[in-house]
């Protein structure tokens, strides 16, 4: 196959003048050449498309793929992961991983955690602060957490996120509602073991490939797997294996809010356990990052001894059965 690649690479965006926590989840140069070299040792041809504004222009100009392998989350509004996706459907190209409905439901994690409570799955009480005004009504328990409702890579979440006073949470949710320009969910604080499940395919064919627990140092920052302590995560975390017990109960909750949201072809759900240790579910991510060295995916299939080209190939054959016959 002709597979192009759709990108968001974090330098061209620096070079913009944004900033590197805006640009946290963008991807650096050898992100796209792992993937690339993967696709073509599996047989593929490759093109480099990039970013949304590159793909219109080779679109306009009549070029066409059998396949792009799109790894966009894109710059500007709630819908920015689903904007690539949606203008792929429009040509009827295929490609990797959700489609737009699911990528914009999924970047809204206050719409997600709804949906999937529809579903029974257990995720912690939250509240969806809009306005300034809306923290007042607030009313739940401390202590809780807080964090930008549409962002990933720890985004706007630190040390502070764990809201421990009324006042502490009308600070901070003022400040992130300033800072982020969205909606802030706060949902009730889970003091357990953190994990997330790696997961390839769709559907009834969607598999865990894995559980790793993320385990905060003494050098980390405290409270959260929060974006300084992602960014710096050789010094100030560990990541392990879950034990078979707690990996099956996580495997549970990622597999049925993975399936009841549709999602397609490979990511992550991201879960914590509650003070009786009852797995919650946290966050999906349907566009998980792909750095060979430092994404959370990658290293899980490290630890399970799964290479990083097994780990693409997975992801493309999984994509390949949606193609037309």
């Amino acid at each position: 196959m002709i597979i192009g690649l759709t990108y968001d690479l974090r330098q061209e965006y620096l070079d913009a003048g944004y900033g590197l926590e805006e640009t946290a989840e963008f991807d650096k140069p050898d992100t796209i050449e792992g993937i690339e070299t993967a696709l073509q040792n599996l047989g593929h041809e490759t093109r480099r498309i990039g970013n949304i504004k590159s793909l219109v222009g080779r679109l306009a100009a009549g070029e066409r793929w059998d396949l792009v392998f799109n790894i966009c989350e894109g710059m500007f509004g709630l819908g920015r992961e689903a904007q690539v996706p949606a203008l792929l459907d429009a040509y009827e190209i295929p490609y990797t991983f959700s489609g737009p409905l699911i990528l914009a439901l999924a970047l809204d994690k206050g719409l997600t955690k709804r949906v999937l409570r529809s579903f029974g799955i257990p995720t912690p009480d939250f509240a969806v602060v809009a306005t300034p005004a809306d923290i007042a009504a607030v009313d739940l328990p401390l202590p809780l957490f807080v964090k930008p409702v549409a962002e990933g890579t720890g985004k706007g979440i630190d040390a502070r996120s764990k809201i421990n006073s009324r006042k502490q949470l009308q600070e901070v949710c003022a400040a992130l509602l300033k800072k982020f320009r969205q909606p802030v969910l706060v949902e009730a604080y889970l003091p357990g073991r953190e994990f997330t499940v790696g997961i390839t395919g769709s559907g009834d064919d969607a598999r865990a490939i894995g559980v790793m627990e993320v385990m905060l140092n003494a050098e980390a920052e405290a409270n959260a797997y929060s974006y300084i302590n992602k960014e710096q995560y050789e010094e100030r975390v560990q990541y392990a294996l879950a034990p078979k017990k707690e990996a099956a109960a996580c495997v549970d909750v990622a597999l049925r809010a993975w399936r009841g949201l549709d999602c397609l072809d490979g990511g992550r759900v991201d879960v914590k356990m509650d003070r009786d240790g009852v797995v919650n579910f946290i966050e999906v991510n349907p566009l998980a990052g792909l750095n060979p060295i430092h994404s959370d995916l990658p290293i899980l299939c490290r630890l399970q001894n799964i290479s990083y080209q097994e780990l693409i190939g997975r992801i493309l054959d999984s994509a390949a059965r949606r193609l037309p016959r």
